[in-house]
């Protein structure tokens, strides 16, 4: 990812921020559901990955436990902010980083939780090989959205596609390029919900 398009990425979103939590507020019910799809597991390290003001978190914490880690990244700045002013820094360590080069060591998580950001990547497969490599083996990746993928693709004016990065037949090829190996896919009007897993 350049340089120029984590600043375009930031300009986009900074102004967002102070309104993040309200935007995402009428997804709560289907943040829940799909952190519980997830079945996490007491004493896993997890990842929310481009958590904006980081929604999933207190449900990623209730999943994992007092004895487990919650890490919500995002790169912008105001975002950040927002999400600890928020208190959300009481159930997750907050960090500013690009999804696509993580400050995390190597085998050391044991799920992410990608919330609507999988489409708005400036290089997807990159982002995927670096999930992949913070990725215990078997780890899993819950890739997430609190609408349908046709409802995504008219919010962006556009007609759904097999091209598009989360197109069941696209995102197979880019999971298994990455290191990761799909076991399902949700593809429905109300959301979507892809689970795959860290591959051998």
């Amino acid at each position: 990812m350049s340089i120029a398009d984590l600043t375009g990425i930031r300009a986009f979103f900074a102004p967002r921020a102070a309104g993040w939590e309200q935007y995402t507020a009428m997804d709560a019910a289907q943040i829940a559901r799909a952190v519980q799809d997830s079945r996490l597991q007491p004493g896993m390290t997890v990842l929310e990955l481009g958590c904006g003001t980081a929604p999933a978190t207190p449900y990623l914490r209730a999943a994992v436990g007092a004895g487990g880690r919650v890490v919500a990244l995002d790169c912008t700045p105001e975002m950040i902010e927002a999400a600890r002013v928020l208190g959300r820094a009481d159930v997750a360590q907050l960090m500013l980083a690009d999804v696509h080069s993580l400050p995390i060591a190597a085998g050391s998580v044991d799920a992410l939780h990608a919330g609507g950001i999988v489409p708005h990547l400036a290089d997807p497969e990159r982002a995927l090989r670096e999930w992949a490599r913070v990725a215990r083996p078997h780890a899993q990746l819950a890739i997430f959205h609190a609408i349908g993928r046709i409802a995504l693709a008219a919010i962006h004016r556009r007609t759904p596609s097999d091209d598009d990065v989360i197109a069941p037949g696209r995102l197979r090829v880019l999971l298994e390029r990455a290191g990761w190996r799909l076991v399902s896919i949700d593809d429905a009007t109300e959301r979507y919900l892809a689970l795959a897993r860290r591959a051998d």
